[in-house]
């Protein structure tokens, strides 16, 4: 079906006219939509879908053999359909800035430890992220938190490229992760590079500036395993 999914490219567009391809019993496939379908540890957006039906609460968006599959409460559109598709622009932009607050903050461990990833996850607002690290403890958490805030507020802007993978995986500092998660059928690989911070392969929705994400402070640290630490972090 080959929806064209406006967030690669626009993470700020929150509106789309599109048309109903598909009504599955897992969800909608439209023909395009801003909507991002969770993914890479990012939720899927939930919003609304408005036309001649009235309207309908979309309350998560999943991905089904390629495409972004829009599940809904209620009486579905018919297959034909033009529908107004609008997220829930508040938690997605929430989510946005806790997206970019979890790259910077691989960037500055990574750059100062040479830790990797080892699983993160996130929520509007919040989230975690799990590092190759010996140790850890509160001091160095907070002293991680002081070096983030900082590096946020020095504004760095955020850019997406689209990169053939040979290029991309070519550059051994995209894949911060400590297992290599792209998918063997990925030809062209999204990057998303937080000018002079940070440069990783990311499929998610981020903001245009560090600056827009605020401060964050870490609100809890734990020990998951021998070289497994992971650190909890929320947006003030």
């Amino acid at each position: 079906m080959a929806t064209q999914e406006i967030a690669a490219t626009d993470s700020y567009a929150s509106s789309i006219d599109a048309t109903i391809v598909a009504v599955l019993d897992e969800g909608i496939v439209l023909d395009s939509t801003v909507f991002y379908a969770r993914g890479g540890g990012q939720p899927g957006d939930s919003g609304v879908f408005a036309g001649d039906f009235g309207e309908l609460a979309i309350t998560d968006t999943i991905r089904m053999k390629g495409d972004p599959v829009h599940q809904f409460e209620g009486k579905p559109p018919k297959v034909g359909e033009r529908v107004t598709a609008s997220i829930d622009w508040d938690r997605r932009y929430l989510l946005m800035r806790t997206h970019t607050a979890l790259h910077a903050l691989t960037a500055v461990i990574y750059r100062d430890f040479g830790a990797k990833v080892t699983g993160g996850d996130m929520k509007p607002g919040t989230a975690r992220m799990d590092f190759e690290l010996a140790s850890i403890s509160r001091e160095f958490a907070e002293d991680i938190a002081r070096k983030l805030n900082e590096e946020l507020q020095r504004g760095y802007d955020t850019e997406i490229r689209f990169l053939e993978r040979d290029v991309a995986l070519a550059d051994p500092d995209l894949i911060r992760t400590k297992v290599n998660l792209l998918p063997e059928s990925l030809k062209t690989i999204r990057v998303v590079d937080i000018v002079g911070l940070d440069k990783q392969a990311d499929g998610g929705t981020h903001v245009r500036s560090t600056l827009e994400v605020g401060s964050i402070q870490v609100i809890k640290t734990e020990s998951k395993g021998k070289a497994n630490k992971r650190m909890r972090i929320e947006i003030i």
